[in-house]
C-alpha cells in the first residue's frame, strides 16, 4: 500500500490493537506522520494537549493532500505534492522542536536528493582537495554550507554521479521515515526517565507485536541490532546461560569441564564460525561445520543423517551440542535446509535452532512454502527488513522464544537502559508508513520477479538453472553449460578415463571464467535488475538473482527482468561459437611458426597468443624488452585493422605478460586468417625493428669508413699534384697555365646494403645508382578475396555454413584452391593492380634510401672545388 497513511491507522488487522483511530476511519496523507508522531510523543509522556491543537491535529490529518496517492517509484512525485501540506502541518505542531525537527530534515533531503545543480552554484560550493582532512575551522559553517559538503562527499566525481545518485532516486519516503525516526530517538533520549521509559516501551511493544504477527511468530520477543550477526551471538549467550546455570559465577571453568559445541552448515556465510567463536571467547574446536547433501537431496542443504551422527559421537565423547544454526535461504544459492527434521533433531537432543535467510521473508505472504513455514517452530530466527523493504539504516530483528527474562538480560537481549530500546523507533514508523498491505506487496512483488525470470530461462539453451523449488524460488541461481552430445560424450569420457582431473578441472575453469563475464556483462547491461556473480562449492561460478535483497532499492520492474533475458539471449551465441573455436585456435597457434599459444583459463576469449621472439646475442632482459615492444607494437595493428574482433593485454592484475589477448568471437570467424595475420604482421615488426635497431650501429661504421677513404684519396691527390701545386701563389699560377685535371672521388652509403660505395658511377651516368632491392613485406599467405562489405576474419554465407563439417585444414585448402583459380572468375580482381603497384612503390624506396653520406674534397684548388659543386647541382 504506497499510498500515506497515519501513525494510528496506518497498520490494518491484526496491527489495530494500538491503534488510536478506527481501522475504517480515513487514511490520513504522509504529510501527517509527524504531527501524528509528536501527539503520540505528547500523550505518552503523559502531557495534556490543549483541545484547540487536537482539533488542528486532526484536521490536519484528515485532509488527503493533492498528489498524495500519485507517488513515484522512487517517491519524487509524492514528495513534491505532499512537502507543501507538510510544511503546513509543520506549523500547526504543537512541539516547536518537532516541527522545527520535520523541516530541517524536509530541507536536507531535498538538498541531499537534488542532483539538478546550475554550474554557477556547483563552481561556488566546491572543496577544493575535499577528500584531504583540513582543520576545523574556528568561526564555525551554517547548515547549508555543511550539507554541501556531505552531498559532494556522497556523489563524488561527476562520473560516478549516475550511479550513486540512481540508488538514492529509489529510496523513497519510505526511506525519509527512517531517516526521521533517528533524528527522533536523539531528541527523544533527553527526556526524562519516567517520560522515556513509557514512551520507549510502546514503542518496543508496537513493532514486537507487528512482527511477530506479520511473520507467523507467536509469542516472541524481539532484540533490534544493527549488525546482522549480533542477534546470533546475542542467542548463543542465551543458550550458554541457559544449559550452564554456573556460568554466571564460575565462567570459562564450566565450560572447560564440558566443552559446548555449536553446529553450522557448511553453506552458512563465509567467517561466520570464526566471528561467533571469536566474540564468545570459544576455541575454534567449539564449531562444528556439518556438510551438506552429497547423493540425494539438494546439494546446499544440510544432511541431517550426517549431523546425527556428529552428535552422537560429540555427546559419547562428553561434549555438550548447544546449538544449531540453519538456513532458510542459504547465502549463495537461497535453498531451504529440512527445518521440520532439524527441529525433532534439536529436541531430541535439547538443543536451540536458530534459523537465518532471505526466504523468511516469504512468511509474510499468503502462500507459504511447508520447508519455510517450518521455521515458525525454531527458537529464534533473524530478519533482515531493511533489503528486504528497501530501508536505509532500519536495525535487523532477532525473534526469539524464551520464558526467563533475567537469562535474557544476562545474555544482553533485553537492556535496563531505555535509551537502547530506541534502536527500533525507525522501524515502528517505517512500518506504520508502509502498512501491512504494503509490506506484503513488496515481498509479493519481488517474488514475482523471480518467478518471471525462472519461467524464461527454462526455455534457453545451454542455461542451467540450479533452484529449490522449480515452481517457486525466491532465489534464481543459473549459468551458461554446453552439454556434450552423444559423440562428444564418448571421446570425452575416454579422455576422462585417461587424464580425469586435468580435464575435469579444465572444462571447470573455462566454464567459470566464461559464467564471470556472463555475470558482469548482465549486470552492466541492465544495473536496474540487481544480478550479481556467485561462487558455489558444486555448481562453480554463476549467476544469481535475489530481488527479495535488491528490488525494493533498485526499483527493478518485470521489463527490467524481460530486458535481462533478451540480453542472456544475445550473449549465449556469443559464449557458444567461443567455446567451440578455441581447440580450433589453439591447434592453429601451434601449428603457425612464431607464435606460442598461451594457456590462460582465466581469461573470457578466444585465447591467449604471444610472438615468439628469439635473440641469441642479447641478454634476457633485452630480449624481454624487445619481445614487449614487438607484442605491443602487434596489438595497435590488430586494433586498426576494421574488424568486430577485441584485443587487448589482458587483465590489470594476474595476467600474462607480453601477449595478445583474443575476446569474444562469432560463429563467423576465420580462426586460419587470425591467425596467420598475426604472425605476419609479428614477422613485419620484427624486421623492421632489426633493420632500425642495426641502422645507428651501420650508419657510424660507414661515415669511420668513408672518413678514412677520403682521407686517403686527399693524400694520393696531393702526391699525384706534386709540391709546387700546394704554395698559395705558385700553385694559382701553375693552374692558370696548366690546369690539372682529375675526377672528383666521393662515397655514398647504402643503408638497404648497408655498404660504401664510389661516387665515380654516379658522375660518370649522372644518375644515382638503384643498389640492392629490399626485401618484400611478408603478408599473409592465405590472403582472402573479400565480398564488398564482408570486414577481415569473417568468413562468406557458403564456408561459414560449413564450419562445423570443416576443419580448419581443410579450409586452408579451400583458400588456396581460389587462389589458383583464373582471374576472371575471381571477385577481387581488383587487387592484381594494387599488388604490382606495392611492388614498384617498394622499389622506388628502396632508390631513395641510396643517399650520399658525403662528398669530402680538398678546398685547396678552386678550380677542383667550383667544379664538383657543378656536378653536385648537376646531380
Amino acid at each position: 500500500m504506497r499510498g500515506g497513511k497515519g501513525v494510528g491507522c496506518a497498520l490494518p488487522s491484526p496491527f489495530c490493537a494500538f491503534c488510536s483511530v478506527a481501522a475504517s476511519g480515513p487514511p490520513r496523507p504522509p504529510a501527517a506522520v509527524v504531527s501524528a508522531a509528536g501527539r503520540a510523543c505528547r500523550r505518552s509522556l503523559g502531557e495534556r494537549v490543549p483541545r484547540p491543537a487536537r482539533r488542528r491535529l486532526v484536521s490536519a490529518a484528515s485532509v488527503e493532500p493533492a498528489g498524495a496517492e500519485a507517488e513515484a517509484p522512487g517517491g519524487e512525485a509524492a514528495c513534491s505534492g505532499v512537502l507543501p501540506a507538510m510544511d503546513a502541518s509543520l506549523e500547526k505542531m504543537v512541539d516547536p522542536t518537532l516541527a522545527e525537527m520535520g523541516k530541517n530534515l524536509n530541507e536536507a533531503m531535498k538538498m541531499l536528493e537534488d542532483n539538478q545543480r546550475k554550474v554557477e552554484e556547483e563552481n561556488e560550493k566546491k572543496y577544493a582537495r575535499k577528500d584531504i582532512p583540513g582543520p576545523l575551522q574556528g568561526s564555525g559553517q551554517d547548515m547549508v554550507s555543511i550539507l554541501q559538503l556531505v552531498q559532494n562527499l556522497m556523489h563524488g566525481e561527476e562520473e560516478e554521479e549516475n550511479s550513486q545518485a540512481y540508488r538514492l532516486q529509489n529510496v523513497g519516503e519510505q526511506g525519509h521515515m527512517a531517516l526521521l525516526g533517528h533524528s527522533l530517538a536523539a531528541y527523544i533520549s533527553v527526556l526524562d526517565k519516567e517520560r522515556l521509559r513509557k514512551l520507549t516501551t510502546r514503542i518496543l511493544s508496537d513493532t514486537t507485536l507487528w512482527l511477530c504477527r506479520l511473520f507467523r511468530y507467536e509469542n516472541g520477543s524481539a532484540y533490534y541490532h544493527e549488525d546482522d550477526r549480533e542477534g546470533l551471538l546475542k542467542i548463543c549467550r542465551l543458550v550458554i546461560h541457559t544449559r550452564y546455570e554456573d556460568y554466571t559465577v564460575e565462567g570459562f571453568n564450566v565450560l572447560y569441564t564440558k566443552q559446548p559445541v555449536i553446529y553450522i552448515s557448511s553453506a552458512a556465510r563465509t567467517g561466520l564460525g570464526q566471528a561467533l567463536c571469536n566474540q564468545l571467547g570459544l576455541p575454534l574446536s567449539c564449531m562444528c561445520r556439518v556438510p551438506c547433501n552429497t547423493m540425494f537431496g539438494s546439494q546446499h542443504q544440510m544432511d541431517v543423517a550426517l549431523l546425527d551422527r556428529l552428535i552422537k559421537d560429540d555427546v559419547e565423547s562428553g561434549k555438550l551440542p548447544l546449538l544449531l544454526v540453519a538456513n532458510a535461504g542459504t547465502p549463495g544459492a537461497g535453498h531451504t535446509d529440512k527445518l521440520g527434521r532439524l527441529k525433532e533433531l534439536c529436541e531430541q537432543y535439547n538443543m536451540w535452532l536458530h534459523v537465518e535467510g532471505v526466504n523468511l521473508a516469504t512468511l509474510a505472504l499468503g502462500y507459504v512454502s511447508s520447508s519455510v513455514l517450518a521455521a515458525t517452530k525454531c527458537d529464534s530466527m533473524t530478519l533482515t527488513l531493511g533489503s528486504w523493504l528497501g530501508l536505509p539504516a532500519v536495525p535487523a530483528v532477532t525473534l526469539y522464544r524464551h520464558e526467563d527474562p533475567s537469562l535474557s538480560l544476562a545474555a544482553g537481549l533485553t537492556s535496563s537502559q531505555p535509551v537502547e530500546k530506541l534502536r527500533a523507533l525507525p522501524l515502528w514508523l517505517s512500518l506504520q508508513y508502509l502498512g501491512h498491505d504494503g509490506i506484503v506487496e513488496r515481498i509479493k512483488h519481488a517474488s514475482q520477479l523471480s518467478q518471471r525470470l525462472l519461467e524464461n530461462l527454462k526455455n534457453l539453451d545451454f542455461i542451467k538453472t540450479s533452484v529449490e523449488d522449480e515452481l517457486s524460488s525466491p532465489v534464481v541461481v543459473f549459468k551458461f553449460f554446453q552439454e556434450y552430445s552423444k559423440k562428444d560424450q564418448t571421446s570425452h569420457a575416454a579422455q576422462a578415463s585417461t587424464i580425469q582431473h586435468p580435464i575435469i578441472s579444465n572444462d571447470r575453469h573455462i566454464y567459470d571464467t566464461f559464467n564471470q563475464w556472463l555475470g558482469e556483462q548482465l549486470a552492466q547491461l541492465v544495473p536496474a535488475s540487481g544480478v550479481d556473480v556467485v561462487e558455489l562449492e558444486d555448481e562453480g561460478t554463476c549467476v544469481r538473482l535475489s530481488p527479495l535483497m535488491t528490488s525494493a532499492v533498485l526499483g527493478t520492474e518485470i521489463q527490467d527482468v524481460d530486458q535481462l533475458v533478451d540480453c542472456l539471449k544475445m550473449k549465449i551465441p556469443v559464449l557458444t561459437s567461443t567455446l567451440q573455436m578455441r581447440e580450433e585456435f589453439e591447434q592453429e597457434v601451434r601449428r603457425t611458426v612464431g607464435l606460442l599459444y598461451v594457456e590462460d583459463l582465466s581469461w573470457p576469449g578466444l585465447g591467449v597468443v604471444r610472438y615468439n621472439y628469439h635473440s641469441d646475442g642479447k641478454d634476457d632482459g633485452k630480449q624481454e624488452k624487445e619481445l614487449e615492444k614487438i607484442n605491443t607494437e602487434i596489438l595497435k595493428k590488430l586494433n586498426e585493422l576494421e574488424s568486430d574482433l577485441t584485443f587487448s593485454l589482458g587483465p590489470e592484475f594476474g595476467g600474462q605478460k607480453n601477449c595478445v589477448y583474443i575476446g569474444m568471437v562469432t560463429e563467423d570467424l576465420d580462426v586460419s586468417e587470425l591467425v596467420e595475420t598475426i604472425a605476419a604482421t609479428g614477422r613485419e615488426i620484427e624486421e623492421n625493428s632489426r633493420l632500425l635497431e642495426n641502422m645507428t650501429e651501420v650508419v657510424r661504421k660507414g661515415i669511420q669508413e668513408a672518413q678514412l677513404q677520403l682521407q686517403k684519396a686527399n693524400e694520393e691527390r696531393l702526391l699525384e699534384e706534386g709540391l709546387l701545386r700546394q704554395i698559395p701563389v705558385v700553385g694559382s699560377v701553375l693552374n692558370w697555365f696548366s690546369p690539372f685535371q682529375a675526377s672528383p672521388k666521393g662515397r655514398t652509403f647504402n643503408l638497404t646494403a648497408g655498404s660504401l660505395e664510389s661516387t665515380e658511377s654516379t658522375y660518370v651516368s649522372k644518375a644515382q645508382g638503384t643498389g640492392t632491392t629490399p626485401p618484400p613485406t611478408p603478408t599473409s599467405s592465405l590472403a582472402k578475396q573479400r565480398l564488398p562489405g564482408q570486414k577481415i576474419f569473417k568468413r562468406s554465407l557458403r564456408s561459414s555454413d560449413a564450419f562445423s563439417e570443416t576443419s580448419s585444414v581443410s579450409h586452408c585448402d579451400d583458400l588456396e584452391k581460389m587462389d589458383q583459380r583464373p582471374p576472371a572468375s575471381s571477385p577481387g580482381q581488383e587487387q592484381g593492380p594494387l599488388e604490382t603497384a606495392k611492388t614498384e612503390e617498394q622499389k622506388e624506396v628502396a632508390q631513395a634510401t641510396q643517399t650520399d653520406t658525403e662528398d669530402i674534397q680538398s678546398d685547396k684548388l678552386p678550380h677542383d672545388c667550383t667544379k664538383v659543386e657543378e656536378q653536385g647541382s648537376q646531380r
